[in-house]
């Protein structure tokens, strides 16, 4: 917080402070995040390098297995979206490892003695992962445009980066709880890769359901990531209809943010 000085307001009760003292208080955490990441800059690796080793990774390694021989192009079009998907996911576990490593380095213990509301390091925290979430899309599509990804809706592309923003803003209130409840940042990658993993690989992100067992298919209808990735996929080059994953996708979204945010906050306002 060196390089950061926050406003002072005239009160201390936080439920006084009003909107333009929070605001202010946000920009400034996020500016203090955003050094961080200026002087951390391996902080980014996973947001710039991941896109681009997954996409390669899947594409070439396989694409030809699941589009045929020589049709590695057309399996572009099915897994880019796709990934933006898992994209979101995997940046939100950085959420709760980084939240948790300010609370071993004593950063929170300094932020409560600030008069500041407590929920603006939330909200600033969430706003800058969503920033990285963003580079990290950008990465895949630019990648994924080398390789010949086609969109025939531009209009739908930006929709369908915004709907994986949406759920991936969801999904950060997850992570966030487990980055205040858990004792440290190791305990929360691997309880993060216990529930990504079945989630992203039992859906439709990387190939498609109908191959599947049946048991494997009913969990693949329910799993949100599979709604997502139809979604973007029929938003950015249709053929599909989408109503109804754009629906369950926001529908999941609204969920999560309902019952973790009040969690998180709670668990944030009353942690030692």
């Amino acid at each position: 917080m060196s390089a950061t000085t926050l406003p002072t307001p005239v009160v201390h009760d936080e439920g006084r402070i009003g909107l333009r003292g929070n605001l202010r208080h946000i920009g400034a955490l996020v500016r203090r995040n955003l050094l961080w990441i200026r002087q951390d800059p391996e902080s980014m690796f996973d947001a710039v390098l991941m896109p681009i080793v997954f996409c390669l990774l899947f594409v070439f390694v396989f694409g030809g297995s699941i589009a045929g021989k020589g049709h590695q192009h057309e399996y572009v079009n099915y897994v880019v979206p796709g990934l933006m998907a898992m994209m979101g996911m995997n940046i939100a576990m950085g959420v709760g490892t980084g939240f948790n490593q300010d609370f071993q380095t004593g950063v929170m213990d300094r932020f409560r003695s600030l008069p500041i509301a407590r929920f603006s390091v939330l909200i600033a925290k969430i706003t800058v992962e969503i920033g990285r979430m963003l580079v990290a899309v950008a990465v895949l599509l630019t990648v994924g445009f080398i390789l010949g990804l086609s969109v025939s809706n531009v209009l739908g592309l930006f929709a369908a980066v915004g709907l994986a923003m949406v759920f991936g803003f969801g999904i950060m209130w997850i992570f966030l709880t487990m980055g205040v409840v858990m004792k440290n940042a190791q305990a929360i990658q691997a309880m993060g890769f216990l529930v990504l993993m079945p989630l992203q690989f039992g859906s439709s992100i990387f190939a498609p359901t109908d191959t599947m067992p049946g048991w494997l298919q009913a969990f693949t209808d329910y799993n949100p990531l599979s709604s997502l990735a139809d979604a973007a996929r029929g938003l950015m080059n249709g053929g599909q209809p989408v109503g109804h994953d754009v629906l369950v996708t926001l529908a999941w979204s609204v969920v999560l943010t309902a019952v973790m945010a009040p969690i998180a906050i709670h668990k944030f306002r009353t942690k030692s």
